[in-house]
C-alpha cells in the first residue's frame, strides 16, 4: 500500500482503549511479578522482533501501552503499519524503567500481534484477487469494541471497509425484506428515509429478487451465497440493464455495485473475484485470523 494512503490512527481514538486493556491487566495489586523481582532503579531495553512474515498493524497501540504504563519509556519504531516484514525482523525497540517495559509487554503485544494477525491474513485474500478488479472488504463481525482498529488493520493489508456500525448506511437483509414485504418495498421505504449522502445496499439470495432490485435503483447489491456460475449471470444482468459494454462496465460509476458474500475462504476468494463482482465481503479476515508471531526480547548488554 502506499504510504500516503495508509490509514492514522488517531491517540484519543485508542488512548481508552489501551488504558482498559491496562487495568484488566494489572488488577488490584499491579505486576507483582516483576515488583518482587526487579528494582525500581532497573533500566533495560528490549527489542520487538517478528517471527513470521506478514503485515504490521498496531504500532500506534503498542507505543500508548508503554506511554501509559511510563511516560519515560522511550518507544522507537523501525518499521511502519503497513510494512511487510519477515522472520527475526525488528520492528520496535523500547527502553527506560525495567519494571515498566515488563508491565506493558503482554498488552502492547496483545494488540500488536491481533492487529498484525489481520492486516497478514487481510493481505493473502488480497493476493488471491490482485488480478482481478474486485476488492476484499470486512463486515460487523468483529471483536467487541476493537471494530475501529481491526478495520483499521484491514486496511493496512490491502483491504477495503464496510460499514463501521448500524448508523453509517443502510443494509437491507432478508429479515428486512421479510418484514417490509418486499425488495422493491424495501429499497423504496430506505430511500425516502435516509439523507442524500446514505448510501443504500440491499441483500438479495437470487437472480429474480436482484432484477427486482435493479428496478429500485439501489446503490449496492449484495449477492449472498451465490455460486461463480450465479454471480457471473449477476454481473451480465447488471451490465445489461445499465446497457454497458463489457469495456465500459467497469469504469461506470453510475452503475449499481455488486458485492459477492457468503461461503468466502481463502480457497474460494479467487474463483469469487474472476466473476466480474466488484466487492468481496468475509468475516474470516477479522474473525479468523491467526495473530503474527511477536515477541519482546531484553537486550543483554
Amino acid at each position: 500500500m502506499t504510504p500516503s494512503l495508509r490509514p492514522q490512527l488517531s491517540p484519543l481514538m485508542i488512548e481508552d482503549l489501551v488504558r482498559n486493556a491496562l487495568l484488566e491487566d494489572l488488577g488490584r495489586a499491579g505486576d507483582i511479578t516483576t515488583y518482587a523481582t526487579i528494582g525500581p532503579e532497573k533500566t533495560a531495553t528490549a527489542g520487538l522482533n517478528s517471527r513470521e512474515a506478514g503485515v504490521v498493524a498496531g504500532l500506534p497501540l503498542a507505543e500508548s501501552a508503554f506511554r501509559l504504563i511510563d511516560p519515560s519509556v522511550r518507544f522507537e519504531a523501525l518499521v511502519g503499519d503497513g510494512d511487510r516484514v519477515t522472520p527475526g525482523q525488528p520492528i520496535a525497540r523500547v527502553s527506560g524503567p525495567a519494571c515498566s517495559v515488563l508491565s506493558a509487554e503482554r498488552v502492547a503485544l496483545n494488540f500488536l500481534m491481533h492487529l498484525s494477525g489481520v492486516a497478514s491474513y487481510t493481505a493473502r485474500f488480497a493476493a488471491e484477487i490482485a488480478h482481478t478488479s474486485a476488492r476484499v472488504t470486512c463486515t460487523r463481525k468483529t471483536l467487541p469494541g476493537l471494530r475501529a482498529v481491526e478495520k483499521y488493520a484491514v486496511r493496512l493489508g490491502g483491504g477495503s471497509n464496510h460499514r463501521f456500525g448500524l448508523d453509517d448506511a443502510i443494509l437491507i437483509k432478508d429479515n428486512h425484506i421479510a418484514v417490509a414485504g418486499g425488495v422493491a418495498s424495501a429499497i423504496n421505504a430506505a430511500r425516502a428515509y435516509a439523507g442524500h449522502l446514505v448510501k443504500i445496499e440491499v441483500e438479495v439470495d437470487g437472480l429474480d429478487q436482484m432484477r427486482e432490485a435493479l428496478t429500485a435503483r439501489p446503490d449496492v447489491i449484495l449477492l449472498d451465497n451465490m455460486g461463480p456460475d450465479l454471480l457471473r449471470q449477476a454481473v451480465a444482468i447488471n451490465r445489461e440493464h445499465h446497457s454497458l459494454s463489457a469495456e465500459a462496465y467497469a469504469a461506470d460509476v453510475r452503475r449499481v455495485v455488486l458485492e459477492a458474500s457468503g461461503n468466502v475462504n481463502i480457497d474460494t476468494i479467487r474463483a469469487i473475484g474472476e466473476t466480474g463482482v466488484d466487492y468481496i465481503s468475509t468475516s474470516k479476515i477479522t474473525m479468523a485470523a491467526p495473530t503474527l508471531d511477536i515477541g519482546l526480547d531484553i537486550v543483554l548488554t
